[in-house]
């Protein structure tokens, strides 16, 4: 069944670029999501006053993947413990959180994190609120873009975990 869950995780163009690679990924989309606007641009975002992460809506297939491999994977190139930077990127829409549509998905997420991580973790877990794509130049960036910088590495997935 294909479900729906939204990582922020600093720069959306690498968490976009490595989740695609994913088997059980069906699609990604970067854009910015729990904030105080509609429909913001990305020079009102990288300001700082709009409130919102970029962030990557990722779609699953979840008999072939589930939440938490996604966050096994997602833990892979985030430093939990790093407050709104990740990188070389600052600033609160480099934040990072994990948006749930489904408060079960919002559970497992929880006690994933607790399992997984020591206290201090300042990931977000947090229902939805709103997600307004990202501008089409954003979009695959680093497949458009190979030499882009993102701090995400992309050779952490082993080659049985990629699509064919």
């Amino acid at each position: 069944m294909k479900k729906t869950i939204y990582l922020a995780g600093g720069c959306f163009w690498g968490v976009q670029a490595y989740f695609d690679q994913l088997k059980g990924v069906i699609s990604t989309r970067v854009g910015y999501a729990n904030g105080r606007t509609a429909f913001p641009k990305y020079e009102e975002v990288k300001s700082g006053k709009t409130g919102h992460a970029e962030t990557v809506k990722i779609d699953y297939d979840d008999q072939e993947i589930t939440i938490s491999d996604l966050l096994e994977h997602y833990l892979r190139f985030v430093d939990p413990y790093s407050l709104n930077k990740q990188g070389h990127d600052e600033g609160t829409q480099y934040r990072t959180g994990i948006y749930y549509t489904d408060i079960l998905d919002g559970v497992e997420a929880e006690a994933y994190l607790h399992e997984h991580l020591e206290p201090g973790y300042v990931i977000e877990i947090e229902k939805m609120l709103n997600f307004f794509p990202a501008e089409a130049y954003h979009q695959d960036y680093l497949k458009k873009n190979p030499g882009g910088y993102c701090h995400v590495n992309l050779n952490l997935l082993k080659p049985e975990e990629k699509k064919s």
